[in-house]
């Protein structure tokens, strides 16, 4: 059975250790910290839970913070994720949980997960960081109360039927940007070395995949994207999630002119919003992705798994995520298990699944790590049809001696199956052509004996060769064995 891919490429985490550092050092969640450790019985919170207005002076005085509206409102929302992560409990005046009304008024104190943050385990820390990454995100998804009193009831209730707000809606869009955040930042590229310009970001969930030119409607549904996605970033950068360059306000003033008088370069990319992750936001996001049911492998996942579940694990992964996977497994067993780790690969190499001649390709480039001190166990596969090709390879590659010659029909069986695992690993189709022109030339007569190996892939990889093959007389040879080899097998 051939292995699934993963929906996301595999992420290099940081440790567990260096993530709760990074998450301890978030600047929200730092106040958060500071005002739960300095509020007393005398504090004072709403109905729900909030800090009261009277004592947010107090309170962002505390911070470091201008006793002003914003200092108050900086210090509200660090007061909101000191409640929302446990940093901090709310209880009413006769030690109940505080009741839900318009004049109910509690008290706090310490809540068990202040202490986890200095005498926890980092998975301690990065549980409660994870809380509040939930807390910041519901609201980057709240509604903008732009008009707050003409949605408020004679009851005192929100109207939020009139906002035309959908939060599964608003969620779903977040997410899916961070997900396309996430990927760009795996990008064997090196993109993900680079913040990414917000209207790219946007683009990437309003443009359809198809469309050449964007209409203006779509323009400017993006440009309404970008927007949100700015005053969302502004919130998320906080808790650690992202790096953040907001998007310059001189852009927004009519005619390009910023408040200054000076012109606003509008070509200026970079003045338009730039996003990145943090090591930190990899791992928030990963982890929200996998709540979600998302497969979103990292490097390590494997490590103390059997050589089957490596192999099938990697099957997909980029070539520099498969070698540090194997590093890691390999690394687990110990330089002493050499022997039995190689055996172990071996073993999980056989088959004649969809998926065996990838797992393989991928058994040989493992053992290409193990050492020479997996020499025995490859040489104990000397003799078998399926494994003594790449085992020769292995052997040649370190100068061994009393290397045995192939028989033909190993020879070309090998052939077959190392192009098989190519053609399921969709490499570059530059190096795909190599390999296949490289193989037919190295042994005359290759199409009229290839269409004879025992293979289940033979018929689909000479079908392959003719397609690719440059030379037009060698590709209709190809074509010609590919109709032999689907005769002889009845298909």
């Amino acid at each position: 059975m051939s292995a699934e891919r993963p929906t996301m490429p595999p992420v290099r985490l940081n440790s567990e250790a260096e993530l709760a550092r990074d998450a301890l050092a978030a600047p929200l969640l730092v106040r958060a910290v500071r005002l739960a450790r300095w509020a007393g019985p005398d504090t004072r919170v709403g109905a729900g839970g909030e800090l009261v207005e009277a004592q947010l002076p107090a309170a962002a005085e505390h911070l470091g913070l201008a006793a002003d509206e914003d200092g108050a409102a900086y210090a509200s929302e660090a007061w909101r994720l000191a409640v929302d992560t446990g940093l901090l409990d709310v209880t009413d005046p006769d030690g109940d949980a505080l009741p839900d009304g318009p004049e109910a008024e509690g008290t706090v104190t310490a809540g068990e997960n202040l202490a986890l943050l200095t005498g926890g385990s980092p998975q301690d820390v990065l549980a409660i960081w994870l809380d509040g990454l939930d807390a910041v995100h519901a609201d980057a998804t709240a509604p903008v109360l732009d008009d707050f009193e003409d949605l408020v009831g004679e009851d005192g209730s929100i109207d939020f039927d009139a906002l035309d707000w959908d939060p599964e809606a608003e969620a779903e869009f977040l997410d899916g940007v961070l997900g396309n955040l996430y990927l760009l930042t795996l990008a064997d590229s090196g993109a993900g070395d680079e913040p990414v310009p917000l209207p790219a970001l946007a683009a990437s969930m309003i443009v359809p995949d198809d469309m050449g030119e964007p209409t203006d409607d779509i323009l400017e549904q993006v440009s309404e994207a970008m927007m949100r996605l700015d005053d969302q970033f502004r919130l998320l950068e906080p808790i650690g999630l992202v790096e953040y360059r907001p998007v310059d306000e001189a852009l927004l003033v009519e005619e390009g002119e910023a408040p200054d008088g000076s012109a606003a370069d509008e070509d200026d990319v970079t003045r338009y919003g730039m996003v990145k992750l943090t090591p930190l936001g990899l791992y928030g996001v990963r982890t929200r992705m996998q709540e979600a049911g998302v497969d979103a492998p990292a490097v390590g996942d494997l490590a103390d798994k059997g050589a089957e579940a490596l192999l099938d694990g990697i099957a997909y992964y980029p070539e520099s995520a498969a070698r540090a996977e194997v590093e890691l497994w390999l690394a687990a067993r110990g330089t002493g298990d050499a022997v039995a780790a190689a055996a172990d690969l071996l073993a999980a190499a056989r088959g004649t699944d969809e998926g065996a001649p990838l797992r393989r390709l991928h058994c040989q480039q493992a053992l290409a790590l193990a050492g020479p001190e997996a020499e025995p166990a490859v040489r104990a596969v000397l003799d078998d049809p399926r494994l003594g090709g790449l085992a020769r390879v292995w052997l040649a590659e370190r100068g061994a001696a009393d290397v045995p010659a192939p028989p033909e029909d190993m020879i070309f069986w090998l052939a077959v199956d190392t192009i098989a695992a190519h053609l399921d690993a969709d490499g570059e189709l530059d190096e795909l052509q190599g390999l296949v022109e490289g193989l037919s030339t190295q042994h005359s007569g290759f199409f009229d004996e290839v269409w004879r190996v025992d293979h289940p892939a033979t018929a689909d990889v000479l079908e392959a060769m003719g397609r690719l093959h440059s030379d037009k007389k060698s590709a209709k040879e190809a074509r010609k064995a590919a109709f032999k080899a689907r005769s002889r097998a009845g298909g």
